[in-house]
C-alpha cells in the first residue's frame, strides 16, 4: 500500500509539514508495511516559502524586515534553482522567452527563482488580536523582502499571498521598492497606511528598472472594491469595523485610480479576479510592477509534481483546519481530493471542523469532538489528529482502500 499524505495547515494550530508528520507517525505505528509519501500543501499563505523551497532542495536566507505594525520581524527568503523547477511549473511562471530557452543549454549556474511569503512579513498571525487594524498595518516588509530577493541571477520573484494583516493595496510594499506617496505640501507619506491615505495627493518615483519579473500565486478571485472586494470580504478578520467599510473602500478607490494613472494601467485592473487578494497587494504590484497572477494551487501542484504522486498512490490522506464549501472551489485539499476521486483513489479528509456536504468518494473525519470550544480545539489539534488517524487506520485495512 502506498499512501500519499498531503495536508494543508490547520490554521493557528498545525503547519502543513506538522500535520503530515503526525499522520505519518500514526500510520507507521499501525501499518508498518505501507510506503508513505509526505507532500505538505500550501495555498500561498503560511508555509509557502518553506514548502516550495524545501521540495526542490533550495536554500534559505533570514532577514529582519518591517512587520505589519512597524515592528521588526525575521522572515525567510527561499531561492530555488530554475533548472530544478518542473517544466509545467516553469510554464506557469511565464518567464521571458530568453530565460526559458536558456533552460536548454546556457542556464547560468546561479539562475534561481526567489520565493517570498507575504505572511512571513505582513501576516495576521504576527499580530495579537487587539493589534489587528487595517488602517494601521502595512505591507512594507513584503516589499523589503522583494527588494532583497531582486539580485543578479534571480530569474523571477514568486510571491505567495495569504494570511495577510493588511488592506493597503500593497502601497507599503511599493514604497519599500521606491515609489513615493506625496502630500499636497510635498511631505513624503511613509509608510502609506490607509490611516494616512487622505494626505496623499500624488505619486512620484519609479520602481527599479532591473526588478525581476514578479509572479503572484493566489487562489482568491476577489476584485479590489465592492461587496466582494478586499475590504468587504477580508477586512473584518483583520480588525475592520463594519462602520468603516465604506470609508476604506472610498479611499481605496481614489488611491487605486492614482496608481493606475501613474503606472499607465487601465482602471479595469481593479476588477480583475484576484486583484483584491491579500488586501489588494496583487493589484498594487500589477499596477506598478506589471506583476502577473498565477493560480496558486495549479502552480503548487506542478511544483510538487502532484499528478505523478497521485497516480502512484493507492490511498490519499489530506486535510486542513476547516473543510467547507469553499474547500471544494478548486484549491488546496479540496482540489487534491477531487483529482484523487477522478482517478478512483480512496480519499480520507481530516479537518478540525467539517461543514462541506458529503461527497461520493470522500471519507470525511472531523477530528474535534463536538462542543469543544475553538481555543481548546486549537491547543489539542495535534492530539486529535493523531487519535483520529489511529482510529481510522488500525490493524484492519482502512475502509474503501485496496491493499
Amino acid at each position: 500500500m502506498r499512501a500519499l499524505l498531503a495536508f494543508d495547515k490547520f490554521k493557528d494550530a498545525l503547519s502543513a509539514p506538522q500535520a503530515c508528520a503526525l499522520a505519518a507517525g500514526g500510520l507507521r505505528a499501525r501499518q508498518p508495511d505501507w510506503t508513505l509519501d509526505l507532500c505538505p500543501l500550501t495555498d500561498g499563505g503560511e508555509g509557502f516559502c518553506e514548502i516550495l523551497t524545501q521540495a526542490l532542495g533550495g536554500t534559505f536566507e533570514a532577514h529582519t524586515v518591517t512587520g505589519p505594525r512597524g515592528e521588526p520581524v525575521v522572515a525567510r527568503l527561499g531561492f530555488v534553482p530554475l533548472a530544478l523547477i518542473p517544466a509545467t511549473a516553469r510554464r506557469l511562471l511565464d518567464l521571458p522567452d530568453s530565460q526559458l530557452s536558456a533552460l536548454n543549454s546556457q542556464l547560468p549556474l546561479d539562475a534561481r527563482v526567489a520565493v517570498v511569503e507575504m505572511a512571513a512579513a505582513s501576516g495576521l498571525a504576527l499580530l495579537a488580536p487587539e493589534a489587528r487594524d487595517p488602517w494601521l498595518t502595512s505591507t512594507t516588509g513584503t516589499g523589503e523582502l522583494i527588494r532583497l530577493a531582486a539580485r543578479p541571477g534571480v530569474a523571477a520573484v514568486l510571491l505567495g499571498l495569504g494570511g495577510s494583516a493588511t488592506s493597503d493595496l500593497g502601497l507599503g510594499a511599493l514604497a519599500a521598492l521606491g515609489l513615493n506617496f506625496v502630500s499636497i505640501t510635498g511631505e513624503l507619506i511613509d509608510p502609506p497606511t490607509p490611516s494616512r491615505w487622505p494626505e496623499i495627493a500624488r505619486l512620484d518615483g519609479r520602481l527599479p528598472a532591473d526588478l525581476p519579473p514578479l509572479r503572484i500565486a493566489c487562489d482568491v478571485a476577489n476584485p479590489v472594491l465592492g461587496p466582494n472586494g478586499a475590504a468587504a470580504i477580508y477586512g473584518p478578520q483583520k480588525g475592520l469595523r463594519p462602520a468603516d467599510l465604506r470609508r476604506l473602500d472610498n479611499e481605496a478607490a481614489r488611491l487605486a485610480l492614482l496608481l493606475c494613472t501613474h503606472g499607465a494601467k487601465p482602471d479595469a485592473l481593479m476588477d480583475v479576479p484576484g486583484a483584491g487578494a491579500a488586501g489588494g497587494i496583487s493589484f498594487g504590484l500589477m499596477a506598478a510592477a506589471s506583476a502577473q497572477l498565477i493560480s496558486g494551487f495549479d502552480l503548487v501542484s506542478a511544483w510538487l509534481d502532484l499528478d505523478s504522486r497521485l497516480a502512484a498512490a493507492d490511498l490519499v490522506l489530506t486535510g486542513e483546519g476547516r473543510f467547507d464549501a469553499s474547500s471544494l472551489s478548486g484549491k488546496g485539499p479540496g482540489a487534491l481530493a477531487a483529482r484523487a476521486v477522478a482517478l478512483g483513489k480512496p480519499v480520507h479528509v481530516f479537518a478540525g471542523a467539517i461543514t462541506a456536504a458529503p461527497i461520493p468518494g470522500l471519507t470525511l473525519h472531523a477530528i474535534t469532538p463536538p462542543g469543544t470550544p475553538l481555543p481548546a480545539a486549537l491547543r489539542v489539534a495535534a492530539t486529535n489528529l493523531t487519535a483520529t488517524v489511529d482510529r481510522t487506520f488500525g490493524p484492519a485495512s482502512p475502509s474503501g482502500s485496496t491493499a
